[in-house]
């Protein structure tokens, strides 16, 4: 029986444990956290943390696995490549390449080094040095840590007085003590977040989508839902597809599911923001094989373990598609999830992940949602009206 270990116990690692089991394969999680969800559901739990590629190095050989996995989580996918590439176990790209990808500042570097079309971009780790070059920017600009993901310690700065508490926040949730710096791309419609698929380094399945806020949420930049098909232009979505495929050329990225963030600027310009060798979270494969029929879960099991992949092409999207990530707005204790009767057709699935009862926070960053809907509509229209007046349709209720 192949062994696979699936760095991060999140639910979001639910439906690799569940493809792989249907696939006879023995799941291994492993994180420092033994309460999370996923381990419930693996055949074992190795207690060890995964920003430690040396530790989790020593316990995948303990276990002799056949392949390694960060699908839905971010800190875990370098450490894969490298445990990957250590044992000689199928591996997304060179470790190196996944290093560039996994890290903001050394990402920015390499798109303008290689005449991608970028913002004006630098990573810091000291906070003077940043202070200095407020003139290099053009404001307002926005402040991430350079290795996290979710959203958090992410914030807009519309004044350099403000720079510093924002650097010192970005740096409250970076594991490398680094930050970037970077123009603030003012978006021309939605911007796109979501999962596409390569095989032997060739882009498959591409995927573009709506990324969606709530701007009354404590972080405004949490995202909050997405919906299918994407607002972007067409020739927009042409010319990104072959960029990314040549990003994923240069950095000789092999077979793997990748979450990307793109955008058009109010500048006529289309823009690679963000592109990891990973599952996004919020379920975002989930949604696009209700909407597409592509299996990117199952053919990435299949692939780490060093089983034929399934042909995977470009599909159209059956229908138009959506799904709410559910949170409240502010912090207090869930009562219930009121759905309106107007959209009870429209709910494909209803995934809620507390009780009555549970504390919950103001959605500061993803890992405060609790729960997802994903809905099918018959037209781009009627995802606009509900998604557009969301709290119409859909509230969390708080006691």
């Amino acid at each position: 029986m192949k062994k696979l270990m699936i760095l991060g116990g999140s639910r979001y690692a639910l439906p690799v444990i569940k493809a792989a089991k249907q696939l006879g394969i023995y799941t291994i999680t492993a994180d420092y956290l033994p309460d999370n969800i996923a381990h419930k559901f693996s055949d074992e739990y190795i207690n060890v943390s995964i920003i430690d590629k040396e530790k989790t190095l020593e316990a995948a050989k303990e276990h002799n696995i056949d392949g390694i996995m960060s699908f839905a989580c971010d800190p875990g996918v370098v450490t894969a490549a490298y445990v990957a590439e250590q044992m000689g176990l199928p591996n997304v790209g060179p470790y190196e390449s996944v290093c560039i990808l996994q890290n903001k500042g050394k990402f920015r570097e390499f798109l303008t080094k290689n005449g991608f079309t970028v913002p004006t971009a630098k990573g810091y780790k000291n906070v003077d040095d940043a202070l200095k070059d407020v003139a290099i920017f053009h404001w307002p600009v926005i402040v991430k840590p350079t290795d996290s993901a979710g959203s958090k310690g992410v914030t807009r700065v519309d004044d350099p007085k403000d720079l510093k508490k924002s650097i010192q926040y970005a740096l409250s949730y970076s594991h490398s003590d680094e930050f970037i710096i970077e123009d603030f791309i003012t978006q021309h419609g939605y911007s796109s977040d979501t999962d596409s698929f390569s095989i032997d380094g060739e882009l498959k399945f591409v995927s573009f989508d709506c990324q969606r806020f709530d701007r009354e949420a404590k972080n405004p930049y949490t995202p909050a839902a997405y919906s299918w098909p994407s607002s972007m232009t067409a020739e927009h979505q042409e010319e990104l597809k072959n960029e990314i495929q040549r990003l994923l050329k240069l950095l000789k990225m092999r077979t793997a599911v990748y979450n990307i963030e793109t955008r058009e600027g109010t500048d006529g310009k289309a823009y690679i923001m963000e592109l990891s060798p990973r599952g996004g979270g919020n379920r975002l494969s989930e949604c696009l094989r209700y909407a597409t029929g592509v299996d990117m879960i199952t053919n990435m099991v299949k692939y780490s373990v060093g089983l034929p992949v399934d042909e995977i092409k470009q599909k159209p999207y059956d229908g138009c598609w959506a799904e709410i990530i559910l949170h409240s707005d502010k912090p207090g204790v869930f009562k219930e999830l009121w759905i309106s009767d107007e959209i009870a057709v429209n709910v494909v699935e209803r995934d809620l992940w507390i009780e009555e009862g549970t504390p919950v926070g103001g959605f500061e960053a993803a890992n405060e949602a609790i729960g997802t809907l994903v809905l099918k509509f018959e037209s781009q229209e009627r995802i606009e009206e509900v998604l557009g007046n969301q709290s119409k349709y859909v509230k969390v209720k708080l006691a």
